[in-house]
């Protein structure tokens, strides 16, 4: 019997617009999974001890603020810092096209434009967040 997969949504930065973020967070739990909205105005520390804390299987970053590369940078640095880089990292917002191939290297698994669906991001976390075993 598996469990429902867990994810952390969350709004690193000063970025102060998280409807994106609610919308995707209320997607996500309609779609059967457990989900933690950080809120706004969370520090990558604050992000990444909620993940774990919360034996999150995923977290999602939202970031309208053009500070992209920093913030998703310093949360993968801080999971693999506490040993916890099997948590799924993904994420959107307003992020230009030639920084996602960094973000990929980075180890960010996904990034979803303006104009992606929450089907879109649904499935995509269904096939590539891998589902517990309880």
């Amino acid at each position: 019997m598996s469990s429902r997969i867990r994810v952390v949504v969350a709004k690193p930065g000063l970025d102060g617009h998280d409807r994106g973020a609610k919308v995707v967070a209320r997607a996500l739990r309609d779609a059967g999974m457990e989900v933690v909205y950080t809120g706004l105005h969370q520090t990558p520390e604050q992000i990444v001890e909620t993940a774990i804390q919360e034996d999150a299987d995923a977290v999602g970053l939202s970031v309208l603020s053009g500070a992209h590369m920093t913030l998703f940078r310093r949360v993968l640095e801080l999971l693999g810092e506490r040993d916890a880089r099997d948590i799924v990292v993904f994420g959107g917002g307003i992020i230009p096209n030639g920084d996602i191939p960094e973000l990929e290297k980075l180890g960010v698994a996904k990034i979803f434009t303006p104009g992606a669906t929450t089907q879109a991001i649904v499935e995509w976390v269904r096939q590539n967040v891998a589902q517990p075993v309880s």
